[in-house]
Parts: structure tokens; C-alpha cells; sequence
């Protein structure tokens, strides 16, 4: 006869059954689709989309793409709460979390300034 996991965890004492319950949310959380990640915030593709000033088909699509742009990524988890942080894993060092990747990151002290454009003497004929 075979015991479901359900019932399996039931028999366990309750702090056991927290940890459990902990580690699987922990392991869930490390790898969702955007679409996963919309749900488990509870919201709707059309709440997204009115935060994005789009429409729902724009992000049904967007959770369907393999590829889209680093700013597209950021702004649609903006919208639902979150921030995006890209971090490099290496073999023989601690991960790297990787900065200014667009615009929107890049501190305002590194972006270019418009100069004001020099006053030119024009002359007049006679």
C-alpha cells in the first residue's frame, strides 16, 4: 500500500512539517517563469498591464517570449513589486551581482549632460 506525501508530512511534528514547508518555497522561488511569478504575487496580467500602461494581450505575449530585452524584464517586475538583480555565477569565485546595465540603473552622475550650446555672434551686412 502506498502512503501519499501528504500523509507523510502530516505525521511529522509541526516544526518539522514549517521547515518543510520553508525549504519547498525557498526552491520553488529560486526558478519561475514570469508567468509563475505574476501568479505568485496574485496578480493578473491585466493589473500588469494597466500598471505598464499596455494591454493584457501585450503581457500574455511577454510571458510566452524565451528573449526580450533587460529593460523590458525590469520594468515588468517593477510593476509587480520587485527589482531585477542579474548576478554572474563563476566556478572558482563568490557570484558577482552585475550593475548599469541600462540606463535606468546607471547612477545620475554617470549620465551625460546636455551642454548648453555657445552663444554665436551672427553678423549683420551693412
Amino acid at each position: 500500500m502506498s502512503v501519499s506525501i501528504h500523509r507523510k508530512i502530516g505525521r511529522l511534528n509541526r516544526l518539522r512539517q514549517r521547515k518543510i514547508e520553508s525549504r519547498a518555497a525557498e526552491l520553488i522561488a529560486e526558478k519561475m517563469s514570469l508567468r509563475d511569478l505574476r501568479k505568485a504575487r496574485k496578480l493578473t496580467q491585466a493589473r500588469v498591464a494597466k500598471v505598464l500602461g499596455v494591454t493584457q494581450d501585450s503581457i500574455s505575449r511577454l510571458e510566452k517570449r524565451s528573449d526580450l530585452l533587460l529593460s523590458t524584464l525590469r520594468k515588468t517586475v517593477q510593476a509587480m513589486g520587485g527589482d531585477v538583480r542579474i548576478v554572474a555565477e563563476f566556478r572558482d569565485r563568490a557570484p558577482v551581482v552585475l550593475s548599469h546595465l541600462s540606463d535606468d540603473a546607471q547612477p545620475k552622475s554617470s549620465r551625460r549632460r546636455a551642454r548648453p550650446m555657445p552663444e554665436r555672434r551672427v553678423s549683420v551686412g551693412r
